[in-house]
């Protein structure tokens, strides 16, 4: 059996979503929206530490992982403090407060 069409050579377009992708995450939310009922009793019979460790571990389907940042600093860079008074931290407290 041989390939019949014209081959795409250049592959998707940059932010064309897969469709396989997009119906395996549509199917495992339907799954999950399914079973909620049955996955909250589920972890109510968890023990509190297994428990907060399967909450952990299903967040990072949701929450998008933070990546890790290094900071170096330079020895030549100097440093210059600067110096407030009590008058401006004040002033810089009201402000705070009236806009929050």
């Amino acid at each position: 059996m041989s390939f019949k069409g014209t081959p795409n050579r250049e592959g998707r377009k940059k932010g064309t979503p897969n469709k396989n992708t997009k119906e395996i995450r549509e199917a495992f939310k339907n799954l999950i929206e399914l079973n909620l009922e049955q996955m909250q009793k589920d972890l109510k019979e968890l023990e509190p530490k297994d428990r907060l460790k399967m909450i952990i571990d299903l967040s990072t389907f949701v929450i998008p992982k933070l990546k890790q940042t290094e900071l170096s600093i330079d020895n030549d860079t100097t440093f210059t403090p600067v110096q407030i008074t009590f008058e401006e931290v004040q002033h810089i407290k009201e402000a705070l407060e009236s806009k929050y």
